[in-house]
């Protein structure tokens, strides 16, 4: 694997960087067990889940926010 040193890519602009990230996020979720995170966390996470059950509209579609962030 080569690797790109981070100020390479933090110099890429703000579209090409949130692909990148994406990619990443999309890699992690193929082996969810291998994300550590702590019992706060999933407990905001639960928590978070908890109110979208509870009031859908105040959440925001992926699509969304993948496009507020490409466009910023």
């Amino acid at each position: 694997m080569s690797r790109v040193p981070i100020d390479h890519i933090l110099e890429l602009p703000t579209a090409e960087r949130v692909a990148i990230v994406q990619e990443i996020w999309e890699s992690m979720l193929e082996h969810p067990d291998d994300v550590a995170i702590t019992a706060a966390q999933r407990a905001e996470l639960e928590q978070c889940w908890l109110d979208l059950q509870q009031n859908p509209e105040d959440g925001e579609s992926w699509e969304d926010v993948k496009r507020s962030l490409q466009n910023e």
